[in-house]
């Protein structure tokens, strides 16, 4: 099984939609890596530069409403191909969470309050998260501070990723 969790890129922003994930024009790329060095390249947040920021991050923590936009599967294949395996915000676009899901990427859905504990005692550190998918737990960790926060997967969703996404899912089961 894939492992989830790592160093975390914080994005203090709600409505990240799919268009700021992966533009429009590179929708017509026709492998996963092609998308690669333009992750996020829209994304307008005071001091964000995702050429630096992406590097050695595997977790986004954001705010709500996060993939918003299109349904396209591309967003989550740019976050997949920069190392991104987890993404903690307080909602998903529907549509975008089932497709981390069945790419085998982890969305984790928190309280507003949480994330906004997060965001005031992490954001601006380095910082490390940690998932316990067995017992559906989060650690955030950095040189100051540490915080554990509980979480919920419907079954078929922790299957999906258990066994890194729907094709591999139904590899297995079919």
């Amino acid at each position: 099984m894939k492992q989830f969790g790592g160093n975390i890129l914080f994005l203090d922003r709600s409505d990240i939609n799919t268009d700021e994930i992966i533009p429009a024009k590179y929708l017509t790329e026709i492998d996963k890596i092609s998308l690669k060095p333009y992750c996020l390249e829209d994304l307008k947040l005071d001091g964000f530069d995702p050429k630096k920021d992406l590097i050695d991050k595997s977790v986004i923590i954001t705010r709500a409403n996060f993939g918003c936009g299109s349904s396209r599967e591309h967003a989550v294949w740019a976050l997949e191909v920069n190392g991104i395996n987890t993404v903690v915000a307080e909602n998903f676009a529907r549509i975008f969470r089932q497709n981390m899901y069945n790419c085998g990427l982890l969305a984790i859905e928190l309280p507003r309050d949480s994330i906004n504990l997060i965001f005031n005692k992490y954001k601006n550190t380095n910082s490390r998260l940690y998932v316990d998918l067995d017992n559906f737990i989060i650690k955030i960790e950095n040189n100051n501070y540490n915080d554990s926060f509980k979480f919920y997967l419907n079954p078929f969703d922790l299957e999906l990723i258990k066994y890194g996404g729907w094709v591999e899912y139904a590899d297995k089961k079919y």
